[in-house]
C-alpha cells in the first residue's frame, strides 16, 4: 500500500509516500480502506518529537481516518465488512489502509462523504467531550472560543451552539471572524485589534463568559482569565500558539475559577462507552444540519509537508483532509 513515511524526527519537508505492508488485523481491531484523512496540529507535533506520544521511526502519521471496513478482528461485533466508518488513531491515518481498535471505530451517517468524516472524529468529538463531559455546559450559558475559525475551534462553535449555549468567537482577523459568525457565533472578536476582556465584558452585560473553550494556549489564555466570570470553567484543549501558559493560582482563588484540562484520546481506552454516546448524538446534529464541518483544503496523500505548512501559518479554517486514494 502507499503510505507517507516519517523516517526520522524534525523533517517535514522530508515526509513521502511510500511503498511499505499493510498493517497486519489482531483482535479487536478493524481493518479500514482508507478513503480519507484528517490534518492534525498534534500529528504535525509528533512529527516534530515534541508530542507527548514519539512511535518509534519510521512510522506513519495521521490520527483520524474515513474509509470502508474491508475485515475485522475476532471479537469485533460493533461493525462490518462493508460498512463505511471514520476511526480514531494514535498514528497511522495517511495511508490507503489502516488498522484501529474496533472501540475507536464509528459508523458514517448516510448524510456524510468520506471527506467530511475524516474531518470529524477529533475536532468534534474534541469538542462535544469538553462540553458535555468536563464542562458540564447548560443551556443558555454563554461560551468564548479562541482560535474559533481553526479545526477543533470551529467545531467547538457549533457543538456548543447545537447544545444551546450563546458562542462568541474570537479569531485573528476579521475574514475568520466572519467564518466563526457563519458558523454559529452571535458575536465575534478579532484579537488582534480588539481588547478581549472588554469585549467579552460588552456582550455579557459585565458578567464574563461562563465556559472558555482555549485550543491556543500562550497570551490568549491569560486574557480569556480575565474575561471568564465568576465561578467559570477553562477548558484547556491545547497550545496551537506553542507556549504553554503559565497559571496564576491567585487569579484563580479571587474569581472561583475552574481550569480543566481535556485530551480526548485518553477516552478512547478509559471511556469508549462515553465515545459512543457522543458520535451517536454527534451524527443526529449533522443529520439535522446543525454541524456543517468546514474544509478550506483538500489535498492529494504526498501534499503532507504543504498542509503542516498551512497549520503553521495559520492559513486554514476549518479543517485539512487529504483524498488518499486517485
Amino acid at each position: 500500500m502507499r503510505a507517507i513515511l516519517c523516517r526520522e524526527y524534525g523533517a517535514i519537508d522530508k515526509l513521502a509516500v511510500a511503498d511499505v505492508a499493510e498493517p497486519p488485523l489482531r483482535a479487536g481491531q478493524v481493518l479500514i480502506d482508507v478513503h480519507a484523512a484528517g490534518i492534525n496540529f498534534g500529528e504535525m507535533l509528533m512529527v516534530l518529537g515534541t508530542y507527548q506520544e514519539k512511535p518509534p521511526v519510521p512510522f506513519t502519521p495521521g490520527f483520524e481516518a474515513a474509509g470502508v471496513v474491508r475485515a475485522t478482528g475476532d471479537g469485533v461485533t460493533n461493525v462490518k465488512p462493508g460498512d463505511r466508518v471514520m476511526a480514531a488513531l494514535p498514528w497511522g491515518g495517511y495511508a490507503e489502509v489502516a488498522v484501529a481498535a474496533a472501540n475507536a471505530v464509528f459508523p458514517i451517517p448516510s448524510s456524510m462523504d468520506f471527506v467530511t468524516a475524516a474531518a470529524f472524529p477529533i475536532a468534534y468529538g474534541t469538542a462535544y467531550g469538553a462540553f458535555a463531559w468536563r464542562a458540564h455546559l447548560g443551556p443558555g450559558e454563554t461560551v468564548l472560543v479562541l482560535g474559533a475559525a481553526g479545526g477543533v475551534g470551529l467545531a467547538a462553535v457549533e457543538v456548543a451552539a447545537a447544545m444551546g449555549a450563546r458562542v462568541i468567537g474570537a479569531a485573528g482577523d476579521a475574514e475568520k471572524c466572519a467564518v466563526a459568525q457563519a458558523h454559529g457565533a452571535a458575536h465575534t472578536i478579532d484579537y488582534r485589534r480588539e481588547d478581549l476582556r472588554e469585549r467579552v465584558r460588552a456582550f455579557t452585560d459585565g458578567r464574563g463568559a461562563d465556559v472558555v473553550f482555549d485550543p491556543v494556549g500562550g497570551d490568549a489564555f491569560a486574557q480569556a482569565l480575565r474575561a471568564v466570570a465568576w465561578s467559570g470553567r477553562i477548558l484547556v484543549i491545547g497550545f496551537a500558539s506553542g507556549s504553554v501558559p503559565q497559571i496564576p493560582a491567585n487569579h484563580v482563588l479571587v474569581k472561583n475559577v475552574d481550569i480543566v484540562g481535556f485530551q480526548w484520546g485518553s477516552y478512547r481506552t478509559r471511556r469508549p462507552d462515553l465515545l459512543t454516546q457522543g458520535f451517536a448524538r454527534l451524527a443526529g446534529w449533522h443529520a439535522e444540519g446543525r454541524l456543517r464541518p468546514a474544509i478550506s483544503h483538500r489535498l492529494k496523500l504526498a501534499a503532507v509537508p504543504e498542509a503542516y505548512r498551512l497549520l503553521r501559518e495559520r492559513r486554514a479554517t476549518g479543517k485539512i483532509v487529504l483524498e488518499t486514494r486517485a
